[in-house]
């Protein structure tokens, strides 16, 4: 009876050790085979692409949020050059998440960020794999933590807000730290537009990214990181999200395009909203002329950003000025918008003043002009002073609509 029992205990420990070492070969090999979605994707896509939304939210991610700001950054991480887009607050559509037409931020306050992530990927035309969302409190510390973020600040700022509470910050190119930058952000002078708001949101922005790019070897040096990414709530988990904001930190950050919405404003139910130009087409357009900047199609980078001028060849009022604001907002360089020396300019023609084919081919596809022509020069001391400060001069004729060129048309 003894022998008996003891061969059974001897049977049970022998499974017992067969499914320990089954359960650990198992372990090894899920942890051994388990793919990082971020190293993944790279291989089938060189650009990233992420959505950033900086809020107020004091106690968790779980709605009920008081947006701030947030930005769509575009990074090529074969060429490590980035673009970051910003994305107005008060932006305004027919949302249909809300079934309304009302403010971009509301979508983020009612519904949260799974679903402002799908109207910013409708309203720009793109995919975007990562959201970084980062309550105001963690901004703060996560500016700490890095020494703080360079901004630069034009004029020396001293008001007081609605509630009595006092705003100071210095002029200049200026280290904040984590207080101040909240001060940065969240100051109100009434003597500012909203524009001036809006470009201090994207040098935030800008500050963060520089800021990854600087502290990169303090950052991801052993456990560093896990202190970061407790400031940063992600759709990733912890290694994917330190594969991600490792491969960023390897941006450029002296050549980083900044881009925004832009269009026409207009009073719905009391409330000013920034309607996109074109019914938001164009910004689509724009958004596919930043990603060409970044990455041309042999994967070299244009090195830098094309300075234009513009002359309306036209009788239209304004074509020129209006160009210029279509240009602008797909990152190129507006020196000058002018009349041209004639008005009756039958056809729109770029002047490539460099010689650069491949990248007047690239200014002409955004007003779908393919008619490039070389300067004619007899001698240097007949080029403009301002000729001699552009790369490319666009002079609009008759065929141009006010915002494609239409072969033989006359507007």
């Amino acid at each position: 009876m003894r022998k008996k029992l003891r061969d059974e205990q001897k049977g049970i420990l022998f499974i017992a050790i067969i499914a320990v070492i089954i359960i650990s070969v198992s372990l090894f090999f899920a942890l051994t085979l388990k793919s990082n979605s971020v190293e993944d994707e790279l291989e089938k896509n060189q650009l990233i692409r992420i959505l950033f939304v900086v809020d107020m939210e004091s106690d968790d991610y779980n709605g009920n949020n008081e947006f701030l700001f947030s930005s769509v950054l575009i990074y090529d991480s074969t060429s490590h050059k980035a673009a970051v887009i910003n994305l107005p607050d008060y932006t305004g559509a027919i949302y249909q998440s809300l079934g309304r037409v009302d403010k971009l931020a509301e979508v983020y306050n009612e519904l949260g960020m799974a679903t402002y992530k799908a109207e910013i990927e409708k309203m720009l035309g793109i995919t975007l794999n990562y959201t970084s969302q980062i309550r105001l409190d963690d901004f703060i510390k996560l500016c700490d933590m890095m020494g703080g973020m360079r901004v630069f600040i034009p004029s020396p700022i001293d008001c007081v807000s609605e509630n009595g509470e006092r705003w100071l910050l210095p002029s200049g190119a200026v280290n904040l730290d984590g207080d101040k930058i909240a001060t940065y952000l969240q100051y109100r002078d009434s003597e500012e537009t909203e524009d001036n708001i809006q470009d201090r949101y994207q040098n935030v922005m800008v500050a963060l990214l520089t800021g990854f790019h600087d502290k990169k070897f303090v950052i991801f040096n052993k456990k560093n990181f896990k202190k970061y990414a407790m400031c940063i709530q992600t759709n990733l988990d912890d290694d994917e999200e330190e594969t991600l904001y490792s491969i960023i930190s390897g941006l450029d950050a002296e050549s980083i395009i900044r881009q925004t919405i832009t269009g026409s404003l207009r009073n719905v139910d009391n409330q000013q909203l920034l309607f996109p130009l074109n019914n938001g087409e164009f910004i689509k357009e724009a958004i596919q002329q930043t990603t060409k900047m970044l990455v041309s199609s042999d994967g070299s980078f244009s090195a830098r950003v094309y300075i234009l001028e513009i002359q309306n060849g036209t009788t239209t009022q304004g074509l020129a000025r209006r160009t210029s604001t279509l240009y602008q907002d797909a990152s190129y360089n507006v020196l000058a918008a002018v009349n041209a020396d004639r008005n009756d300019y039958a056809e729109t023609v770029i002047i490539d003043h460099i010689g650069n084919e491949t990248a007047a081919r690239n200014v002409g596809e955004l007003i779908r002009c393919t008619n490039i022509k070389q300067p004619d020069y007899n001698s240097e001391s007949e080029m403009s002073s301002t000729e001699a400060q552009v790369d490319f001069t666009i002079i609009l004729g008759k065929d141009f609509n006010g915002r494609y060129v239409i072969k033989g048309a006359s507007y």
